[in-house]
């Protein structure tokens, strides 16, 4: 884990289907919590206007900020760190460097690629992948355990699944959205 930035307990990541909510989630997260934002489906203009606004607000929270995206594209738009799987993190230096992983080999790539920490998911069943496999608890944990890094887990999480999974480093798309602006 980088030195400079320990990680947060909680992180939020952005998807078309959570925009409208993001400014009154970022408010509500305990300050300190990641950000990660990802608006796959903007084009380039309106993906760049939109992380400068949803960066503002939550760094005005004190969140980290990362970008899914290239390391060069982060460092331009001022991202704290970025991403992604093992390819885009790998060789990416002065940044901070979370992986995606789904399984013990993207685990494996993701170390080897020097992941500060990774985002291991499914955990439970997503919106995000409907009907998909998930890791479950036991799966989560068998292979959190092989981690020298952080671990957070991503994948239907709540606060109530993150008890039932027992691990206080969790993420999600929907389930930090306030009801209100869901």
């Amino acid at each position: 884990m980088s030195a400079r930035h320990p990680l947060p307990l909680l992180w939020l990541l952005s998807d078309a289907r959570n925009d409208a909510g993001l400014e009154s989630a970022l408010t509500a997260l305990p300050r300190g919590s990641g950000f990660v934002f990802r608006h796959y489906h903007l084009c380039e203009q309106a993906r760049a206007a939109r992380f400068r606004a949803l960066s503002i607000e939550a760094r005005a929270a004190g969140h980290l900020v990362l970008l899914a995206d290239d390391a060069g594209v982060a460092r331009a738009w001022g991202a704290t760190g970025i991403y992604g799987d093992a390819a885009r993190i790998a060789g990416a230096t002065g940044m901070l460097r979370i992986a995606s992983a789904h399984d013990g080999e993207e685990l494996a790539a993701a170390l080897a690629a020097g992941a500060d920490g990774l985002f291991l998911s499914p955990v439970f069943a997503t919106r995000s992948h409907p009907g998909g496999a998930t890791l479950g608890v036991h799966g989560f944990h068998v292979l959190a355990q092989q981690s020298p890094v952080p671990v957070i887990a991503l994948g239907g999480m709540t606060a109530a699944r993150a008890a039932e999974l027992g691990w206080s480093r969790w993420g999600a798309i929907d389930g930090l959205i306030p009801p209100s602006a869901a």
